[in-house]
């Protein structure tokens, strides 16, 4: 089935239809559980009085998420805001020496912010990895690189190197981590590349600059040494016909990305129910569901909201910076999460496609810290993309070869899209588990996707979970006239149903992005 094929507007019309509806459902009950919810004791804790003037609370179960944009809101705009005024000044005075005003500057600030031994531990990692790499041994740099990484994910040598910082505040082991890892990443991708190129001699210099670059220093994104080093050193960096005003549209976006999430959490709570069970499992399915998706949802927004200002400031540097990670609204394949392209190629042989994905787990886990929930995590996603590839070759194999090829290319589409819901729902249970909690995530499975245990559920609101402090009891459960059974079939496929539809219309946008490329070429009209 290729890209290129169309569904009927009307039938693509009917997805729309079927999944705002499901979505509108689904809010409206996690909007009433958050109603009904919110002076509950279990939710004390993480949700704090908010706008009062309008009675709302907020969610606040992310503190990192609040620290960023509340109390270190103003040193974040204030470093950044100096960061692009030097780099401007620099850029407009002498653009052969912009590389070294952002590795002074970025210098500056992590002596401000983390004290003089913390920036002596980092120089020392950096010069070790440099120092390998002049030996020329791939092998050696990614072992130390490795081995480096670890020293601060695991005891005792992380507790020894967290002592370098000096004070405290609330964001430090967020900074300190963030710092740490990524240092080690880029001075790994610079001994790499120093190997990959013998007839090029790096200095250390260049290794100092790529790292201290402040708007990727604590965040990422992790750009590789030889296209920054490419780009940053352009005597004359030349924007593109338009650049200014994308750059302006992508800070924009992320102000009211930030504002939008800070008026979601004063009335959707999608942080603080799933660690209180006994609610979450009173929630209607298609409010858990709803629960489910929203988690996941929002981490991809805040990792893009990070991205977005950090790739920014790096733009109005002249630099071209990764992409944010693709969100999972628009996943519904495990290939287009994780990849490892120096092992796995094209992706398409089963043999280095396991190597490159474990390889790629193995690294992830050691960078998010090896720990049960992190090795459950690893091994659920490898598994999964493997899995994906399994079926795929299985797939280009008779019988089903033969099978599809009868089929019309609109039903081809049709049946490899119910594929991808059922695959879509892989992704999400498999990254609830480290985004939330084991158990909630078998909550979710056995209410949704499994034969759930026979109860119950009512819809919140009028006759909500939580009525003058008390939990209603089943009794008055089964007298209210809005039931739903939980658990397989009805439940199960109502979701995936919703799924399918969902998958399709990704699809569509993935057909006209595509043709769209292809300026060209006739497009395929629907039937």
């Amino acid at each position: 089935m290729g890209i290129r094929t169309a569904l009927p507007a009307a039938e693509l019309g009917i997805y729309s239809l079927v999944l705002s509806g499901a979505l509108a459902f689904a809010a409206r009950g996690l909007l009433e559980a958050s109603q009904d919810g919110a002076h509950r004791k279990a939710f004390r804790e993480s949700v704090r009085p908010g706008w009062e003037y309008i009675g709302r609370k907020m969610d606040v179960a992310d503190f990192e998420w609040v620290m960023w944009f509340t109390s270190f809101r103003n040193v974040i705009l204030f470093t950044l805001c100096g960061h692009v005024l030097f780099a401007k000044l620099c850029t407009m005075a002498a653009p052969q020496l912009r590389s070294w005003m952002y590795a002074v500057y970025g210098v500056l600030a992590v002596l401000g912010i983390m004290g003089p031994w913390y920036l002596l531990l980092l120089l020392g990692h950096c010069v070790g990895l440099y120092m390998v790499s002049l030996l020329g041994q791939p092998w050696l740099c990614l072992g130390l690189g490795l081995a480096s990484l670890a020293s601060f994910k695991m005891d005792p040598l992380i507790s020894w190197q967290s002592g370098f910082v000096t004070g405290t505040f609330d964001l430090q082991e967020v900074l300190f981590q963030g710092g740490s890892g990524f240092t080690v990443l880029r001075c790994t991708s610079f001994a790499l590349e120093s190997c990959a190129q013998p007839g090029r001699r790096y200095s250390l210099a260049d290794l100092l600059k790529y790292n201290f670059y402040l708007p990727f220093f604590f965040f990422g994104p992790v750009m590789t040494f030889d296209r920054f080093h490419e780009q940053v050193n352009q005597a004359e960096p030349v924007r593109p016909e338009g650049e200014l005003w994308r750059i302006q549209v992508q800070a924009g976006l992320s102000v009211v990305t930030i504002v939008a999430v800070d008026i979601f959490f004063h009335f959707f709570y999608i942080l603080t129910i799933p660690s209180d069970l006994k609610f979450a499992n009173r929630l209607p399915d298609s409010a858990l569901a709803g629960l489910a998706y929203s988690n996941l949802v929002y981490d991809w927004v805040k990792a893009a909201v990070l991205f977005g200002v950090v790739n920014t400031v790096a733009r109005l540097d002249h630099l071209d910076p990764p992409q944010a990670p693709k969100c999972i609204t628009a996943l519904y394949v495990f290939g287009e999460t994780y990849v490892y392209d120096h092992i796995g190629g094209e992706h398409s042989a089963v043999i280095p496609e396991l190597v490159a994905s474990v390889a790629t787990f193995a690294i992830t886990t050691l960078w998010l810290g090896p720990c049960d929930i992190v090795y459950l995590w690893s091994a659920l996603n490898c598994f999964g993309l493997n899995f994906e590839l399994w079926v795929q070759k299985l797939a280009e194999r008779r019988p089903l070869a033969q099978i599809e090829a009868s089929l019309s290319e609109q039903m081809s589409r049709r049946v490899r899209a119910l594929f991808g819901a059922m695959n879509f729902w892989a992704i999400v249970m498999y990254n609830l588990v480290s985004l939330n909690s084991l158990e909630f995530t078998e909550l979710v499975a056995r209410r949704l996707l499994l034969a759930g245990e026979g109860k119950v559920s009512t819809p919140l609101g009028g006759q909500g979970l939580h009525r003058e402090g008390h939990s209603l009891g089943l009794a008055q459960e089964a007298q209210d006239p809005w039931l739903c059974f939980t658990g397989f079939p009805q439940t199960t496929l109502a979701i995936l149903f919703v799924t399918y539809c969902g998958v399709q219309l990704v699809k569509e946008r993935e057909r006209s992005l595509a043709l769209e490329e292809e300026p060209g070429q006739d497009k395929e009209k629907p039937e």
